[in-house]
């Protein structure tokens, strides 16, 4: 019997991102803009299909084919006809529409793989208008994805690397020990991984590497991006451009297509840099695009794209494709100018020295956004970007808070708040936006915002005094930094994106008992002591959660957030003195339960004691490029055992029997009619969501599904 993890169930939450009225208020000129960045994201999103796994493509051009041949309502009569029952043929829909939410078939959140909860998926392939006027072609596609579809050997449960799990990131035989040597290549040539993938053969006994460049163009006419043959120590590299090579064209015909509806000289300067780094396979073009982009501040029409979050490569150096396309909300907005205003004020209040502060605040961007376009894996709830630590030290960066996804992701039922005391529960339901608010805002301003990273350039510079900065842990001069072109996500690999996740967590908690900050966010007295005290309940319940995303045979996590979670909920619970109370017991149905609670007396005592202590460590063994203290710290609080205090590893299958699954998102479509964009949306369901993806490509959906199948 199939574990239900791997399904999706059929009640799963499925709601439309409202974006009509921020669209509305847009001129022409700015919807024309918008509406050329969107098709942009959407065709360069199609790439997240062929990084997440070997197969996602297939079925995905397979359903394509199914649905634009009858839309859902006219597939049921076949389906009927193949022996589905309503419930079969409703969960036929609900893995369609995962499989177009997460852009493949493991979960954006989570990385486990997720299977059709129906056997009878090939009748309905047979019986479909689809396979009657194409057999051949149908029964191909069926051919090259039937097997892995629904395969659940251990492999390929969940996103990993070698035998830890799945990866299209890298050819199947590569390990962590290719993976790092590969990184060590790259870092002789100055190429960053974030848009490549690597693939290994061996010829005459000796290991090959193919590093491929994501670009429109194939060949090797460009210096800019090393391409060509290289010998490096026992192996030989070869450096080719042209992955993804179709939609990166489709991608930059866009770009181009919007530079005519620019705001500004910013704009046109990033979506320039932009074409040419999605053209030649440059990322050094892309971080020039983003400068642009930092520099062009307050756009009413926001939007950035390319190989952004490391999340899911399991080595975490190579970013997933997304783009997104967002229209300011103007009162929420000046809200975040102010926690920008104060930021100077609040980050010395941070528990580290002076001098592992950044020696100036590049008072960033922050701006709430009502998304009309998100294309990827998934949509988060904020956003800090760019990635690129030079840049972000030295040049700036943009903060945004994804307002109309907040509205419908957060909105939570009585009935299915698991692991809470009675009388938590309504004051969770109803100070979990405004805490979630003020969480999101401090931790991507001044969470990832904030900390000093020490730096020797390639000349010798340092960006600190040598003699003079101390480790506030030990009192003695420190002795490690990061030294050329090693960055964070270099050093760190695979826990850097946790890391960091939980360091901005717990900034996050940090500053928000501070009364200014919550004052800002327009809660003061009571309200405001409700406000930090679910937004700590929410992270230590959060933590409880995490334990959803933990892989025991593998003793790996899969996701950074949840990890990062967890970490916090065992900081806690170590800070003892009855702060954070966690015990399994029944439920009222008489299955195991369990019940976190937070004693409030003790948040400003024992808990902010605790994180100012723990983050202080975080930032330090950071700025020190500390690799070896960084992991033996993270890996300790991270590790889910069954002895200790609490027994985790049971505690896990507790929460694996009381999960709610993730909500999905229905996007809206714009074209173009009459010299004029329309705006189209869909019901928020299962049957909206594929239509959505059915009339997303109308122009061209053979020659993008032909594309795809070939990859």
């Amino acid at each position: 019997m199939v574990d239900s993890q791997y399904y999706l169930p059929n009640d799963i939450g499925i709601s439309a991102l409202d974006c009509r009225e921020a669209f509305r208020l847009l001129s022409p000129k700015e919807q024309m803009y918008a509406h050329y960045l969107s098709r942009a994201s959407w065709y360069g999103g199609l790439i997240v299909l062929i990084q997440t796994s070997p197969e996602s493509a297939n079925i995905y051009v397979l359903l394509q084919k199914m649905f634009r041949a009858q839309a859902p309502q006219q597939l049921e009569a076949a389906a009927t006809a193949a022996g589905l029952s309503a419930e079969e043929y409703q969960a036929f829909l609900v893995y369609a529409a995962g499989l177009y939410a997460n852009m493949g078939n493991y979960k954006s959140f989570g990385d486990t793989k997720f299977i059709p909860n129906l056997p009878k998926f090939k009748a309905l392939v047979w019986e479909s208008l689809a396979f009657k006027q194409s057999p051949g072609d149908m029964e191909a596609l069926w051919g090259c994805c039937s097997e892995s579809l629904y395969s659940l050997e251990d492999k390929q449960k969940q996103l990993g690397l070698g035998e830890k799990g799945i990866s299209a990131y890298f050819s199947g035989n590569c390990c962590l020990e290719d993976a790092e040597f590969a990184q060590k290549f790259l870092d002789s040539k100055n190429l960053s991984a974030y848009n490549t993938r690597l693939f290994k053969t061996e010829i005459d006994g000796k290991r090959c590497y193919e590093v491929r460049l994501a670009s429109a163009e194939k060949g090797e006419n460009t210096d800019e991006v090393c391409c060509g043959k290289h010998e490096f120590e026992d192996a030989v590299f070869s450096v080719k451009r042209g992955d993804y090579a179709f939609l990166m064209e489709k991608v930059c015909q866009n770009l181009e297509k919007a530079k005519d509806y620019a705001a500004n000289d910013n704009q046109k300067r990033m979506l320039e840099e932009y074409s040419r780094s999605f053209t030649c396979g440059s990322v050094e073009a892309h971080k020039e695009g983003s400068r642009y982009w930092i520099k062009d501040k307050g756009p009413i029409v926001e939007s950035y794209i390319g190989f952004i979050e490391s999340y899911r490569d399991p080595f975490g150096s190579r970013g997933e494709f997304e783009g997104f396309v967002a229209v300011v909300n103007k009162a929420m907005s000046a809200r975040f100018a102010q926690l920008v205003s104060s930021a100077e004020d609040l980050l010395p209040e941070l528990p580290w020295p002076p001098a592992f502060e950044k020696d100036r605040f590049l008072k960033p961007d922050f701006t709430s956004l009502d998304v009309l376009t998100f294309a990827g894996s998934g949509i988060p709830a904020g956003i800090n970007i760019p990635n690129y630590d030079d840049i972000r030290q030295t040049e700036g960066f943009k903060n945004v808070s994804l307002g109309n996804v907040l509205a419908v992701a957060y909105a939570t039922q009585k009935d299915k708040l698991t692991f809470l005391e009675e009388n938590d529960k309504d004051l969770y339901i109803k100070w979990k936006g405004p805490s979630f608010e003020v969480q999101v805002g401090l931790h991507e301003l001044l969470g990832h915002g904030s900390g000093k990273l020490f730096v020797q350039d390639d000349k010798g510079k340092f960006n600190f005094d040598q003699t003079a900065v101390r480790n506030p842990e030990t009192g003695e001069l420190i002795s490690s930094w990061y030294k050329g072109s090693e960055t964070w996500d270099s050093k760190f690999s695979t826990i850097a994106s946790s890391y960091e996740e939980c360091r901005a967590e717990c900034v996050g908690l940090y500053l928000c008992l501070n009364k200014e900050v919550l004052r800002i966010f327009g809660n003061e007295g009571g309200d405001a002591e409700e406000v930090v005290y679910v937004n700590w309940l929410n992270m230590v319940r959060a933590g409880l959660l995490g334990l959803e995303f933990y892989t025991p045979e593998s003793k790996s996590w899969r996701q950074a957030h949840m990890q990062a979670r967890f970490v916090i909920l065992r900081v806690l619970l170590e800070a003892g003195e009855g702060l954070v109370g966690l015990k399994e017991c029944m439920g009222a149905d008489g299955r195991s339960d369990a019940v976190i609670t937070l004693d409030r007396s003790k948040i400003y005592t024992v808990g902010k004691s605790a994180i100012q202590r723990f983050l202080c460590k975080l930032q330090v063994h950071k700025s020190t490029a500390d690799v070896e203290g960084g992991r033996a710290l993270y890996e300790g609080y991270s590790a889910v055992t069954a002895d200790g205090t609490h027994n985790f590893l049971r505690l896990r299958e507790t929460v694996l029997l009381r999960k709610e699954a993730r909500k999905m998102f229905v996007q809206a479509n714009t074209y173009i009619k009459d010299d004029a964009v329309e705006l189209v949306e869909y019901e928020g369901s299962a049957a909206g969501l594929i239509q959505s993806f059915v009339e997303r490509f109308p122009d061209d959906a053979e020659k993008v599904e032909a594309q795809l199948n070939g990859h």
